[in-house]
């Protein structure tokens, strides 16, 4: 297995960020492994300030003077779990826009809504966010693949001592984060109804939302349980994935599909614990689709993410908007995929530039001119227009000089030329 102590790819795309603004936020479910990444932009930038919004102490330190001590700060500053304060983010406003200032700034998230909405409105133009998901399967290489399809891309979970040992881990993340973590947010809702509603998400995974079907199954009101998915989608436990639409003269899906996006939370849920219990399981196959379609969005991005279907059954899984080009995804779960009606229909009615059915075989061949069978081993060599590349502008040099004096490289770009000491 790969060594996963520096998640190099993320690292390094925080690290050319932070030269390129004065804000950056990390966003992503809890013990995803945030903290850890924080740490080690830290370690290449040689130090960091820390202000960890969990404790009482960190909060404290925010609380009545934030202008000043964020104002007078220099070098990295890192405030973790950072909706737990909202009015930071207005605080930061003049701060990023003083030609004196000598700090940049490492957001780290849980929450999305309200942390996107409080950035987006105080720090326009000033902030870029990247995406902290759990393990990928390019992160701990392609023999890992079904440990990391059962356990999950939780660290804690994938790197436990055995599967039971992972399962235990999952089940004591599940009631911390229902007791703890939803209430601390300023939440409230009883963390068995949230708990209960957790489980039946588990087994409509993939299927398309049915707001009222939930409801009268819970015993709840639609509205009630759209605020349920609402919160599990926000902080990052839940994928709803908007379905696409345009005139085409036919009538087509128009409500969202729902995933657990961490397989293994999903399999927790399903009281799936080996992988014969999940081979054999019947939601084998929504299993799969889900795990490769995080698989991809991390390779490839979240943005401009849809699923297509039709009334009358045509679908695709996942389509992607690059560079003006329409780029289709397919999850199946056999040995030996092979086309189908529903895939010719979605090229053509889409225009999509190619479609790739993603498989958990070895084996790489295409089965119609712009339709190819790829295992999901293989995804970290695949290429398309993607217009999202941590390396963007910067060549090798450019990055070598930032891993070795990463402040030198930010303070040039900031106009600073006396302060390359500064962190």
């Amino acid at each position: 297995m790969q060594q996963l102590s520096e998640r190099r790819e993320l690292l390094e795309g925080v690290l050319v960020r932070l030269a390129e603004s004065p804000v950056v936020a990390l966003l992503g479910a809890r013990q995803v492994g945030k903290t850890t990444l924080a740490r080690q932009v830290a370690e290449r930038l040689g130090g960091a300030t820390v202000f960890d919004l969990e404790s009482a102490a960190g909060r404290a330190a925010l609380q009545h003077t934030p202008e000043l001590t964020l104002g007078d700060a220099t070098g990295l500053v890192v405030i973790d779990e950072v909706q737990r304060m909202p009015s930071l983010f207005a605080s930061l406003r003049p701060i990023c826009d003083d030609p004196h200032r000598k700090a940049t700034f490492l957001l780290l998230g849980s929450a999305a809504p309200d942390l996107v909405r409080g950035v987006s409105e105080s720090l326009a133009g000033r902030v870029q966010f990247v995406s902290v998901s759990g393990f990928s399967l390019a992160e701990v290489g392609p023999d890992e693949q079904d440990r990391l399809w059962l356990r999950g891309g939780f660290p804690r979970s994938f790197l436990a001592a055995s599967d039971s040992a992972a399962d235990r881990w999952l089940g004591g993340f599940r009631q911390t984060f229902l007791e703890r973590d939803i209430p601390a947010l300023g939440v409230r809702v009883p963390a068995e109804t949230l708990g209960r509603f957790w489980t039946m998400m588990a087994h409509y995974h993939g299927q398309t939302w049915n707001g009222a079907e939930l409801a009268r199954a819970m015993g709840s009101s639609p509205s009630a349980v759209n605020h349920y998915s609402d919160l599990l989608d926000g902080t990052f436990m839940v994928r709803v994935l908007q379905p696409w639409h345009e005139n085409l003269g036919k009538r087509q899906v128009k409500s969202p599909k729902v995933y657990l996006r961490d397989s293994g939370l999903l399999h927790f849920f399903l009281g799936i614990r080996t992988m014969n219990e999940l081979r054999s399981h019947p939601r084998y196959g929504a299993s799969w689709e889900g795990f490769a379609l995080e698989q991809v969005l991390i390779r490839f991005g979240e943005q401009d993410a849809w699923f297509w279907s039709t009334q009358r059954g045509a679908e695709l899984d996942l389509l992607l908007f690059r560079n003006g080009k329409r780029w289709g995804f397919e999850f199946k779960c056999t040995d030996a995929p092979t086309t189908s009606r529903s895939m010719h229909i979605a090229v053509e009615d889409l225009n999509v530039e190619h479609l790739w059915v993603i498989y958990p075989g070895k084996q790489e061949y295409r089965l119609a001119e712009k339709i190819t069978a790829l295992p999901l081993k293989a995804l970290g060599g695949l290429e398309i227009d993607n217009p999202v590349d941590v390396n963007d502008e910067w060549n090798a040099e450019d990055l070598e000089d930032f891993s070795r004096s990463g402040w030198e490289l930010i303070d040039s770009r900031l106009g600073h030329e006396d302060d390359a000491t500064a962190g």
